[in-house]
């Protein structure tokens, strides 16, 4: 009788479930203190922004199972979750909830499904989804009702350090859903880094580049949300399908978004510098992939063609984010955002029918 040879492969017992379900834990203690801030309100916010999120996907799969793809079993991974929990940190309190619903559909179709499902897209989802809700909802989103009600202040701000900086650092209610205590969002930050779903490389290059650069051009006529900062560079620019690869590309990738994001504040992009600045890096991790590849074993780099390869791209990015102020200066980003749903669509319906085509 042969003896069961058991080859020595790598095994463990992780899962996307238990990646999403760690960052739902870290983000869980800043989700309470929108409850501490405002009560009940923000809390369906995010209530409804998750349900939204989870209700398309498995309708999309439902509808795709009809035609003899995809897998419904792909909803009980969480991801949806993570995307709308981290739509909702991005949002004023007080959206209105049918446009929170709207973006959570827009956040997991155009965000996810319709690029080939889960680690597939090439934009930060809850992002994608935040600036369809600003395009088609420009009045409600840049309302300032949405962002302050008096009659629903349960707690505003702590007087506990006796220092109104540090105290601010613990909790302050004001700004968005998740931007509550940057406190919080470092802590957690901690955990997924403990827990190994995120490195150090992304927040470190993005938090620095920006702090430098904003305290530089900074003349008292600019202003930024260290919560925002935070809860981009530690929860949305380390997307793992939507961010560089490498450790040398993710610091230069989290440098640029710092970069990019302190150029917008500076063209008066008030409320989605860190929105404009990871999507547009997401749209450069291809080509910021290839200049910062690894050596191959055995090869030489060449470091003077390297570096007018990344002096290229950095001058690309740079013109491309000068372009997205302009679009927004102009009101035109409706008609990118209109270029993307039909590059979305076009790029769905042609993987489903091409020959070699695979089920989502």
């Amino acid at each position: 009788m042969k003896a069961l040879i058991t080859p020595p492969f790598i095994r463990q017992s992780d899962s996307v479930t238990k990646i999403m379900a760690d960052v739902l834990f870290a983000l869980l203690p800043c989700c309470v203190m929108a409850w501490v801030a405002f009560g009940w309100t923000p809390v369906i916010v995010i209530l409804v922004a998750c349900g939204s999120a989870v209700l398309t996907e498995l309708l999309f799969f439902r509808l795709c199972s009809c035609f003899g793809f995809g897998n419904t079993d792909a909803v009980a991974d969480g991801s949806s979750l993570v995307t709308g929990t981290l739509l909702a940190c991005t949002l004023a309190p007080f959206t209105p909830l049918y446009v929170v619903a709207f973006g959570g559909v827009m956040a997991v179709l155009f965000g996810k499904l319709l690029h080939g499902g889960l680690g597939r897209n090439r934009f930060n989802p809850a992002l994608v989804g935040r600036e369809f809700m600003t395009v088609f909802f420009p009045a409600v989103m840049t309302s300032g009702a949405i962002w302050y009600n008096e009659e629903a202040v349960k707690f505003s701000s702590l007087n506990v350090l006796h220092n109104e900086f540090f105290d601010a650092l613990i909790f302050k209610g004001s700004g968005a859903v998740g931007e509550y205590s940057p406190l919080l969002l470092v802590l957690g930050g901690l955990y997924l880094l403990l827990r190994n779903r995120i490195s150090w490389h992304i927040p470190t290059a993005l938090t620095v580049t920006f702090t430098l650069l904003f305290v530089a051009v900074s003349q008292g006529d600019y202003s930024f949300s260290l919560g925002g900062v935070l809860l981009g560079a530690i929860y949305m620019a380390t997307d793992m399908p939507s961010s560089a690869s490498t450790r040398t590309g993710q610091i230069y990738y989290g440098a640029m978004i710092g970069a990019v994001a302190v150029l917008c504040i500076a063209c008066d992009v008030q409320h989605a510098y860190m929105s404009y600045a990871i999507l547009l890096l997401n749209a450069f991790v291809v080509p910021i992939n290839w200049v910062f590849r690894t050596r191959v074993w055995g090869e030489k780099v060449h470091w003077p063609q390297r570096l007018v390869q990344g002096a290229g791209l950095t001058l690309a990015i740079l013109g491309a984010a000068w372009g997205l102020t302009w679009l927004h200066a102009k009101d035109w980003m409706i008609h990118l955002i209109l270029l993307y749903i039909v590059w979305s669509i076009g790029g769905f319906i042609f993987r489903q029918f091409r020959p070699d085509a695979a089920a989502p």
